[in-house]
């Protein structure tokens, strides 16, 4: 899978502490404390004991693994290299990994993509990563050599006079980092991009380019690319020796190098490394993306492709070269002058115990699945993974299990011969552990599959591959929500969409599906009806032209629908959820901003916001809406109709932005972001007609809020950001007046803030989104606090004031609790079960749709943020007044989108009358058990199959001929039968 390009410009805007040439890294571990450091709001810092543990929220993978590397000497050590998520230790007692570069900060952002790693095979506690992300514009630093005598514990640092490419193509050919085997302080480096072959002879403090190689690589994949990436050239892309060509202690003489050249891929040195030449009768017309040298037979093998890939590759062939003959044999298992040729070759491995067995992967075979090679006697005959039987049907040496990352299908049902899920892809790396034949590791776009029973492949069993990447996280991580109710986190990803995280430290069973987004760009939630979600994001519009860039849930993200769209849509942007669920601002990548009442049924275009403006809503006041464009900040008060730059100045005009409006405080907003001087954190408490700049905050990357530190307090604030002259991650207790740094140089994640956000149930759990880290979560002092189960007091008796025909105000004396009231339910009797109209966040409610002439009963209970709710009030009983006579009115039902379990249906009211109505009531009876779940423009009550609606306030008068409609989402199973009569009163 392609991994997300991190918006560079945010990703330079903060600056830290330097990684110089001594990097003092700890232990890196998936779970971490970290020290506190306060800073208050003048730049002053001190130490504090306080701590924080850091750990993954549990996904599993999520991202390319372009290496596996096993250490030759000892047993079980084996490291995992990422194109943008760092480094990786396995550890065999738990059968999972640790990460090893969590220390690189921001100003070295760049050096979690890492396109080599390598282990020392003499001094086994010493590894080597090549580190850097981009070599062109995107990444402002050059790459580095890290090294560790401690297995990655502790680091040093050597820069480079040049970039590395850990996220550019041709990422899985390798590996380029290599280090002698008899003579370990020295270690070769292939560099890209004309920089040749270097070399350290001091266990890679200093670096010299070899002068006398003679070949940098000229491939690229697009030479003229303007922006610099498809034009990068891979160059020396690996380096192996034979390590029969020396003794312990003295340079290996004879050693093998790889260069991305279709005409020179093979050069060798005979002197250890002093001259160098092409490899005569090589093949031609491929790259070889692997080279793997078996010391027992003195054979080298390669497999070439026509392209770096990782994500092409249509042909190449697989060669082993006699080095004592210097004859080349092609053992290609289907050679490339073969129609059945679609793919080239990488993923080469020899079994150690048995050298005669070698395995080799397709680059790339994307349908129906990738194919790998096994052979056990030297390439002279293959068998295959899986084979064709009567088409489409096919069949495999291999059984999967993936009951631990069930998501890893998808949620794709494919028509043979695919399957679900896939074996695998971009498999630049196929291992087998040198020290048992029976297990194998390989990458793909997603995960780390694996097996422990690898030979039955050669007597006639299956044998099982299942994930082993239990600890690997390497997930970009776009958007986090935190909802007061239901699931603690629901994300938004690059490449994976996104998940609904009920319990944190286990794996989701799904993504998000119905309809599935490549990338989710944005997730909100209705503020005071939670269930209600929304998301948008990407997918290749050319394989899916029915499907809408927007989503829709009403269980809180357990399941989803879709409406339909603007069109022209192309990328999801941002999208925003009123404080009651009742509508949507959408504001598109490309397009101009919308909105929508109800679930995207239709959709209208908004006034005065600009095209690629940045949406988010009022999480009291469900009619307003906030932008942001360009340094002006709008506002909608009419639900996202039209927006009003207001008077705000001094806000960010560059760099990228990010601004929230804080739950239960109307008009109440936080923005960060910016470049250069003008970045920052800014607060407005009146609707944004205003804003002021935080003192001692330099710069920012996102803010977000959670649970607060006392009863009633303001919500914790959360930040990414630079204060005090530290950049970290920050948390305050008291609107940003101080802060306190929560995590610590252990603890930096490179690139991360694109999202964050606190919990509101939960005080001081932060979660911080990283761009190839996944998703990491913290709690303060390591511990959760004890769950809030006190109720809320019971709510005053309700007063019933200004009755009409059709509506009444209730007003109560407000219930008091612990650590704040969050809102009340008013409830109105009938019978048996007791219909819910309202979730005001005030001790008073405006009735409306009520019958004339009518007597109704109410009482309120009131919720803490908790979830507890309170004893109801004393009910109140009053009776509506008498309405007018005269009216008539018809209602049409249509069902206007459905989808497996639900649907989305609308009802239009005509006044049939000769005079205007001053309310309607529309009632039907449902034929097959549906049950409405949401429903817009009305107010509803539902007995068994009965419905009934009535008008809102604003929709109940009609003129005589005049029409009006509300909508609803509801839930079906098996059959979805239209009402056989639909009946319209009015007064």
């Amino acid at each position: 899978m392609r991994r997300r390009l991190f918006s560079m410009l945010a990703a330079v805007a903060v600056a830290c502490a330097s990684v110089g040439a001594a990097v003092g890294g700890a232990q890196a571990s998936a779970s971490g404390a970290a020290t506190k450091t306060v800073a208050t709001g003048t730049g002053s810092a001190a130490a504090a004991a306080e701590t924080y543990q850091w750990k993954n929220v549990r996904i599993d993978g999520g991202g390319f693994v372009p290496g596996i590397i096993f250490n030759q000497t000892e047993k079980n050590l084996i490291y995992a290299r990422t194109d943008i998520g760092g480094a990786y230790r396995w550890e065999q007692a738990s059968k999972s990994w640790t990460p090893l570069l969590d220390w690189v900060g921001w100003d070295k952002w760049g050096y979690n993509g890492v396109v080599s790693l390598a282990t020392d095979p003499v001094e086994t506690n010493r590894v080597y990563v090549a580190a850097g992300m981009y070599t062109n514009s995107w990444d402002p630093n050059n790459g580095a050599i890290l090294r560790s005598a401690d297995k990655g514990a502790t680091w040093q640092a050597t820069p480079l006079p040049f970039k590395l490419g850990g996220n550019m193509p041709g990422r899985g050919m390798g590996e380029r980092l290599a280090v002698d085997p008899n003579r370990n302080s020295i270690v070769y480096l292939g560099a890209p991009d004309g920089n040749g072959l270097w070399r350290s002879t001091d266990k890679g403090v200093t670096w010299a380019k070899v002068a006398s190689f003679p070949n940098p690589g000229n491939y690229a994949q697009d030479p003229s690319d303007p922006n610099g990436y498809l034009s990068h050239r891979p160059g020396v892309v690996w380096v192996t020796f034979d390590p029969t060509s020396g003794t312990a202690g003295n340079t290996t003489q004879k050693i093998y190098v790889g260069v991305a050249d279709k005409a020179n891929t093979v050069y060798s040195s005979s002197d250890g490394g002093t001259t160098w030449s092409r490899v005569a009768g090589q093949p031609t017309g491929y790259m070889a993306h692997k080279g793997v040298f078996d010391h027992v037979s003195r054979t080298l093998y390669i497999a070439t492709s026509d392209t770096g890939g990782p994500y092409d590759g249509s042909k190449g062939d697989v060669w082993k070269l006699n080095t004592t003959t210097g004859a080349w044999t092609q053992i290609s298992p289907i050679p490339s002058s073969s129609s059945d040729n679609y793919f080239g070759y990488s993923g080469l491995t020899i079994d150690r115990q048995n050298p005669g067995t070698i395995m080799v992967a397709t680059q790339i075979s994307w349908w129906p699945d990738v194919i790998f090679f096994r052979s056990t006697d030297s390439g002279a005959t293959w068998t295959r993974v899986w084979d064709f039987t009567s088409y489409p049907e096919r069949s495999f040496r291999y059984t999967m299990d993936i009951s631990s990352s069930p998501w890893l299908t998808f949620g794709t049902n494919p028509q043979p011969p695919e399957t679900t899920p896939k074996l695998g892809w971009m498999t630049e790396s196929l291992e087998i552990d040198p020290f048992d034949g029976n297990r194998m590791m390989y990458g793909t776009g997603a995960t780390v599959y694996g097996t422990e029973d690898l030979k039955k492949w050669d007597t006639g069993g299956r044998f099982t591959i299942k994930p082993m990447v239990k600890g690997l996280e390497e997930t970009a991580v776009l958007d986090l929500i935190s909802p007061p109710t239901g699931a603690p986190l629901v994300s938004a990803l690059g490449d994976l969409g996104g998940f609904r995280h009920t319990n944190l430290d286990a794996v989701p069973p799904m993504l998000f599906t119905s309809p599935v987004f490549t990338s989710t760009t944005s997730l909100d939630y209705a503020e005071t009806n939670p269930a209600i979600m929304v998301r948008a994001g990407n997918f290749t519009d050319a394989d899916r032209p029915n499907d809408s860039h927007a989503a829709f849930s009403t269980d809180g993200g357990a399941n989803w629908f879709q409406g339909t769209e603007p069109g022209g849509i192309n990328e999801g942007g941002t999208i925003a959820a009123a404080a009651n669920g009742s509508r949507f601002v959408w504001a598109p990548k490309g397009v101009g901003v919308h909105y929508s009442v109800g679930y995207g049924n239709t959709w209208t275009p908004s006034t005065g916001l600009p095209t690629g403006a940045v949406v988010e809503s009022d999480r009291v006041n469900s009619n307003k809406f906030y932008g942001f464009s360009g340094g002006k900040f709008y506002a909608s008060t009419n639900g996202g109709a039209s927006f009003t730059a207001t008077a705000a100045t001094g806000l960010p005009t560059e760099g990228d932005v990010k601004f929230k409006a804080v739950p239960g405080r109307e008009g109440d907003i936080w923005l960060a972001g910016g470049t250069g001087t003008t970045s920052g954190i800014w607060r407005s408490t009146n609707g944004g007609a205003s804003f002021t700049k935080l003192s001692g905050v330099t710069s920012a990357v996102n803010i977000g809020f959670g649970k607060s530190a006392t009863a009633g307090g303001y919500q914790a604030l959360y930040t990414v950001a630079t204060i005090g002259g530290v950049t970290g991650v920050f948390r305050s207790d008291d609107t940003g007046a101080s802060w306190v740094r929560i995590n610590d140089d252990k603890h930096q994640y490179g690139n991360a803030g694109e999202a964050i956000t606190g919990d509101p149930r939960v005080y001081g759990r932060v979660y911080l989104g990283t761009n190839g880290r996944g998703i990491l979560y913290a709690d303060n002092d390591g511990t959760v606090p004890p769950p809030d189960t006190v109720p809320p007091t019971r709510p005053g008796t309700p007063v019933a004031s200004a009755i009409t025909s059709s509506g009444a105000t209730l007003t109560w004396t407000a219930s008091t609790d612990a650590v704040g009231v969050s809102g009340y339910d008013v409830y109105r009797e009938a019978g048996a079960t007791d219909v819910k109209v309202g979730s005001p966040t005030s001790p008073s409610f405006a009735l409306t749709g009520l019958t004339a002439d009518t007597s109704y009963t109410f009482y309120v209970i009131a919720r803490d943020a908790a979830g507890n709710s309170s004893d109801a009030s004393t009910p109140v009983t009053f009776k509506t007044l008498a309405g007018q006579v005269g009216g008539g009115c018809t209602a049409t039902y249509t069902v206007s989108n459905s989808w497996p379990g639900g649907f989305q249906g609308e009802v239009t009211v005509k006044n049939t009358g000769t005079s205007a109505t001053t309310g309607w009531t529309v009632k039907w009876s449902f034929p097959n058990g549906q049950t409405i779940t949401q429903l817009w423009s009305g107010t509803h009550t539902q007995t068994g199959a009965d419905v009934t609606v009535k008008n809102v306030n604003w929709n109940g008068v009609l003129a005589p001929g005049a029409s009006t409609s509300f909508g609803f989402g509801a839930s079906w199973t098996g059959t979805n039968g239209v009402p056989s009569s639909v009946t319209c009163t009015a007064p």
